[in-house]
């Protein structure tokens, strides 16, 4: 399991002092660059390949309020990925300096061609290395039919 510390800012804060949700979902994305920056995929190999990161979703469960003054931890941990890499999913957890669970995340994502702005699988060298990394002990392969979990289409306004 990968893990980042964070300091928690007071410009992390919402109006009840204690962590935002947008706070949240900043240190949760902070993490998984560190990670992917980590296993050697970061922003110059987004470039290399034109592809980068889309979220479907985040569903953010929380347990206790986190408060400025000691540090946290939030750990990243590769729940599931598609064959050819094109679909991901990572938990997160939010954790204080004793150990205390504070919250949890589960995200659904996959990557954007930059240049044709559509879906596309990971480049086999790089899907290689996520095929190597430490997975969860009930890690399962995702079908496109994982990402309709949750059934939501757009409707316009008339």
């Amino acid at each position: 399991m990968f893990f980042k510390e964070f300091e928690v800012r007071w410009n992390d804060l919402d109006a009840n002092r204690h962590l935002a949700n947008s706070a949240y979902i900043n240190f949760m994305s902070h993490t998984r660059m560190s990670y992917m920056t980590k296993i050697g995929f970061g922003h110059k190999e987004f470039v290399k390949y034109s592809i980068g990161p889309v979220v479907f979703y985040e569903h953010i469960y929380y347990f206790k309020e986190v408060f400025p003054g000691k540090p946290i931890k939030v750990s990243l941990e590769l729940k599931g990925m598609s064959e050819d890499g094109m679909f991901v999913e990572f938990h997160h957890n939010f954790y204080d300096s004793n150990g205390k669970h504070l919250s949890h995340c589960e995200m659904l994502f996959s990557w954007i061609n930059m240049e044709t702005r559509k879906l596309t699988a990971l480049p086999n060298e790089v899907l290689e290395v996520f095929k190597s990394q430490e997975k969860a002990s009930d890690f399962r392969v995702l079908t496109k039919e994982d990402t309709r979990k949750y059934a939501k289409v757009p409707k316009d306004l008339p």
